[in-house]
């Protein structure tokens, strides 16, 4: 097999030809005229249309769907710094994305906004038929070029405190370099990614026993440096804890125990049979009891690590996979701290949780004000018996734009103005929050949001119509 030379410098050109092609692009898609059709609330006080909260791919993606159909009153926050947007260059610790190179999404059917357009003009088109799939520090250079190009701004180093209703709208309390702010919307989009509507969690058992500097979540920042030499144990069976654990490994740890309190891995990764239009399209469609048996299946069979993942860790001598050993007792010593599981005692220096995140709503501090009036699953639907889940029952049950519902019929109506189009709607919507979920997530919950705008403001729009009297240019002399 002849292998290709490839220069991945920078083809600044081609990129700035390719710019240029999206422009010419969008303009032939520029029906219908630009006009500004979404009502502006009376009484003086600024009201957005939408703020969304998160400046990663589906906050980007939400923005430019948002421009195309004609809405421009939205503000994109983001808590990070410009270039920490999502995952991409910080927790995310694969080299390359886990999904195939051909994936689709925050492009909305733009072929030359697609990843592959952007990747060939940057480093060549040998370079794009080397790869099977895109390398995680090529995807978030896609994604700042991405939000260059469509003229997206975003609001950085602004985090949301906490949400409010303000009569009929949600108010969101914001914290910036500009100090404090108020800001209303008739909708709040949380595109939080794999935080979703709930936080990463760490489990009691290392929380209660182990001084902070001894442990960290796999989402945060870690000084991967300072264990080098170090006992590292990581817990939990993922991707994310493979990548964490490899990263450790090539940071010189002495040892990388990870833990896993399943027996086995199973070879079968569901989400693969997920990534298909009926899914991907239909799923809220389906009946509460269908969505229910899809959603314990997957949270039953887990989803696997990438075999890139395993094989990254499998290099090194000094690592060791121990399945079916939850963790029972940690104790927490002057070298270390020791670790007993039902199979033996370990002594480490650093333990890593890669135990994802927990997506009931009433976890999240911005929703804290109302939360126990957000439906969850467990609020609206109750399992045959023997197929039960605590985890699952946990999820907001969301309508059909992603959008909160009411625990209780009619005591918080404004919940339908807050959608949340992120992992905490695997339940209700299926395989959604990740890359190639956005061709079909982004759609639907645009469409709800303008239908909204629309319905709601039904009075205002016919008595406009009603009022509608400029003739035709032509017809004038009549």
């Amino acid at each position: 097999m002849t292998v290709v030379p490839v220069d991945f410098r920078a083809r600044d050109d081609a990129v700035a030809r390719l710019t240029e092609r999206v422009h010419s692009d969008l303009s032939y898609l520029d029906y219908p005229v630009e006009r500004e059709w979404t009502l502006r609330r009376p009484g003086g006080v600024p009201v957005l249309d939408v703020l969304i909260i998160g400046g990663g791919q589906s906050g980007l993606a939400t923005g430019f769907a948002l421009k195309r159909e004609r809405v421009a009153n939205f503000l994109i926050v983001d808590r990070n710094p410009r270039g920490a947007e999502g995952p991409w260059r910080t927790y995310a610790r694969m080299h390359n994305l886990r999904t195939p190179k051909a994936v689709t999404g925050p492009d909305l059917g733009i072929p030359s906004l697609t990843p592959r357009a952007w990747y060939e003009a940057r480093f060549g088109i040998d370079a794009w038929n080397i790869i099977t799939t895109v390398p995680r520090a090529a995807w978030s250079e896609y994604l700042d070029w991405y939000r260059d190009t469509l003229g997206l701004t975003v609001r950085n180093d602004t985090n949301v405190e906490r949400v409010e209703p303000s009569g009929e709208l949600p108010a969101a309390y914001l914290t910036g370099p500009a100090g404090p702010e108020t800001v209303l919307a008739r909708k709040i989009v949380f595109a939080t990614g794999l935080e979703g509507s709930g936080l990463w969690r760490v489990p009691s058992i290392v929380t209660d026993n182990l001084p902070r500097e001894k442990y960290a979540h796999a989402s945060e920042t870690i000084a991967f440096n300072n264990l080098r030499g170090k006992r590292v144990a990581v817990l939990g069976s993922g991707a994310s804890a493979f990548d964490n654990a490899a990263v450790a490994l090539e940071a010189g740890a002495a040892r990388v125990d990870l833990f896993g309190r399943r027996a086995g891995i199973s070879p079968v990764n569901p989400l693969y049979w997920m990534n298909f239009t009926g899914v991907l399209a239909n799923f809220h469609d389906l009946s509460d009891l269908h969505r229910w048996r899809f959603g314990r299946h997957l949270e039953t069979v887990g989803t696997p690590p990438p075999p890139s993942a395993v094989a990254r860790c499998g290099k090194f001598a000094n690592f060791s996979v121990r399945l079916g050993e939850p963790w029972l007792r940690l104790h927490d010593c002057d070298d270390g701290f020791a670790l007993i599981t039902a199979k033996g005692h370990y002594q480490f220096d650093f333990a890593i949780a890669a135990t994802g995140a927990g997506h009931n709503p009433r976890l999240r501090p911005e929703l804290v004000a109302f939360a126990d009036r957000i439906a969850l699953w467990e609020d609206r639907f109750t399992p045959p018996p023997g197929e039960e889940s605590e985890t699952l029952g946990q999820y907001p049950y969301l309508g059909s734009a992603f959008e909160f519902t009411e625990r209780e019929p009619g005591t918080a109506p404004w919940l339908r103005h807050i959608h949340n189009p992120s992992f905490s709607g695997v339940a209700s919507m299926g395989n959604v929050g990740g890359a190639p979920s956005l061709r079909f997530v982004i759609p639907r919950l645009v469409s709800g949001i303008v239908r909204d705008f629309f319905v709601d403001d039904a009075n205002e729009y016919l008595s406009d119509f009603l009022s509608f009297n400029t003739p035709e240019p032509q017809q004038a002399h009549w």
